[in-house]
Parts: structure tokens; sequence; C-alpha cells
């Protein structure tokens, strides 16, 4: 079984700072990897579809995910599919076999009522500036909570991969030098060129 509890630590480190929705994705991507019976993605075994979308709340979720199951966009096995929401689909791309967990609704808006949100979050201020009195307990409460208080998971189902072959081809982009994946590359004239270098043309007409 996998311990979210061992990898809040080094959670932490790699996002940055104490907050309530980087726990919550150590706790949501466990129980998705225990429901699975899979360990953490040392390559591409694991796919994350998670939900969550830009510019809004909660994000930091998407880096708890990251950090206890291993899928991660370097390695290009996290999507992000910008539903504004915070479930995460976990797949085992060997067999398909696929689960949906997410957060329960009242655990979010417990959190959101907190000191935390309303005198620090909400107003502003950068979640590493909010006291440790604060945010230290509201972290606790994540990781302690039962997981039939906190999360709702859903059956483990089917899920229909495509998947692309990596590709290693690249080519010297003929404006800037610098190396780009040659399905990117664009032509201009007789060269060719990297998609930066391809818009600044087209701009400076």
């Amino acid at each position: 079984m996998v311990d979210p509890k061992k990898f809040l630590e080094a959670g932490q480190f790699f996002h940055g700072h104490k907050c309530p929705a980087m726990p919550m994705g150590l706790r949501v991507g466990a129980e998705a990897m225990n429901q699975l019976g899979v360990g953490r993605a040392n390559d591409g075994q694991l796919l994350a579809l998670v939900e969550i979308g830009e510019d809004h709340c909660a994000t930091c979720f998407a880096d708890g995910i990251q950090m206890i199951t291993g899928c991660t966009f370097g390695k290009g096995n996290i999507k992000r599919l910008h539903q504004g929401k915070w479930g995460v689909t976990l797949v085992e791309t060997a067999t398909g076999r696929a689960v949906r967990v997410g957060p329960k609704a009242e655990a979010m808006a417990a959190n959101k009522k907190t000191e935390f949100f309303s005198e620090y979050r909400e107003k502003g201020i950068p979640a590493s500036k909010v006291p440790d009195e604060v945010v230290e307990p509201l972290v606790q409460k994540v990781m302690n909570a039962p997981a039939e208080m906190l999360l709702n998971v859903g059956e483990v189902h089917d899920h229909v991969l495509v998947q692309k072959p990596h590709t290693f081809i690249s080519l010297v982009c003929e404006a800037c030098g610098e190396m780009t994946v040659q399905g990117y590359g664009r032509p201009l004239g007789d060269k060719k060129v990297c998609q930066p270098c391809y818009d600044r043309a087209l701009s400076e007409g």
C-alpha cells in the first residue's frame, strides 16, 4: 500500500511551500494507486489525467499527484484536462485499467472556510508567507482525515489509451541556432526554423 505520509516532506520541498492542496494531491494519488494496486511510475507505467485548469485556486494539487505517482510533465505522462476540478483519473498504461479519485466537495469547502484562505490567500498573500501555525493544522487535517470523509473513489474501469511514440528526431533552427523537435519546425523561405522564430518573422512582416 502506498502511504502518502511518506511523501509529505519531499512533496513540500518540491512544491516550495505548505498548503492543503498539494497534500490533497498526495492523498488522491495514493488512493488511486492503491485502488489499482500499482507502484510509482519510473517511466510511463502510469498516466495521470488531472482535471485542473489554470488561474484558479488549488492547482497546487497537481504537484502532489506528480510527487506520489511519478507521473510528471517532464515524462509526459500527466495531462491537464482544463476542467476546473480536482479529480484525477489514473491509468495503468500496460492494461488500460483506470480509476478516478477526487476530493469530496465538503472537504474542499471546509478548507476554503479556514483562516488560511480567508485571511491570507484570498487577500493575495503568497502561501509561503502564511504563518506555520495557520497552515500546519490544515495540512495535518488533510493528511490524517479518513479516506471516506475526504475522497470520492470511482470504480476501476477500462480506459482507451491513444499513445504516440516519442520522437528523437530534431533539427537546428537556421534563424536562432537552437535545437527544436523536427515536428515543431516550420519552413521559412528556404530555411527550416523553430516556431518562435517563425512567429517572429510573421509579426515583423
